[in-house]
């Protein structure tokens, strides 16, 4: 049965590119309109004129997650334009630092935990009023593989423990917001072909892990290859649906076996 959510209005973060932009695209296609949200002015227009030119509705909302004030103005600007939000997907976050804790600088810590963890925290407050509202909607929130099933990134400590918090943070509002019937999920990737990396200092990572080699490639399932925002964004829009009326407080990892073979 096809996805629709027709009617829908939803919000993405990190939606200039990588899994926010791919799912942004394919919730635009299923019918929803989407608020697009990152601090990237000129990424977020082009994804929404690619949203306007497949005949859907998209809107430019420019924030910094970190930033409470930004946030709510964002929330705002999405309820002044289109009257409600039904959808939250919380995706914008960052690698950060990744270095032994002896070379992580209180600074960097902060930086990882006021994106991924803030971030999140503060995307949802200014929102879940409004799908309160609605008497209903669904939470997505991007963790990962690190800091969940996987414990062998070198030198990601700071970001594995965001993304820890992260799925704590789902499953307890989960259990909090069951009664407006608002649910709440987190997916877990593992390497995906994103530009994440991109945010990624590295210094002196490796002295912090344990040798390891995988000669066939760390991902069972495609032998090494990773996996694509497409599929993630399939999994989000899944869970975001209707078809998943009955899924809350749960992780789901997408990752081809990465992180059972990490571990």
């Amino acid at each position: 049965m096809e996805t629709r959510l027709d009617g829908r209005v939803a919000l993405v973060t990190g939606a200039g590119s990588g899994i926010g932009e791919a799912t942004a695209l394919l919730l635009a296609k299923q019918g929803a309109r989407v608020a697009t949200l990152s601090r990237s002015r000129d990424e977020l227009e082009k994804v929404v004129a690619k949203i306007e030119e497949r005949g859907g509705a998209g809107l430019v909302v420019v924030a910094d997650i970190s930033k409470p004030e930004e946030l709510e103005a964002a929330v705002t600007k999405i309820i002044d334009t289109w009257g409600r939000l039904d959808i939250v997907f919380a995706n914008a976050g960052i690698n950060g630092k990744w270095a032994p804790i002896t070379e992580m600088s209180v600074e960097d810590w902060n930086k990882t935990m006021s994106v991924n963890l803030d971030g999140t925290f503060i995307t949802l407050k200014y929102a879940v009023p409004y799908l309160k509202d609605n008497n209903g909607g669904s939470i997505v929130i991007t963790s990962s593989v690190n800091g969940t099933r996987m414990f062998s990134t070198p030198g990601a400590f700071a970001y594995a423990t965001t993304k820890a918090g992260q799925v704590a943070l789902a499953k307890m509002l989960a259990l909090e917001l069951a009664k407006f019937n608002i649910r709440v999920n987190a997916i877990c990737p593992g390497r995906i072909d994103t530009e994440i990396s991109d945010s990624t200092t590295k210094v002196n990572a490796d002295e912090a892990g344990e040798p390891m080699n995988f000669p066939e490639g760390e991902i069972p399932l495609t032998d090494g290859k990773a996996g694509t925002s497409a599929q993630v964004a399939d999994l989000v829009t899944f869970l975001l649906a209707e078809q998943a009326a009955h899924i809350t407080g749960t992780e789901m990892w997408i990752d081809g076996g990465q992180s059972l073979l990490r571990g």
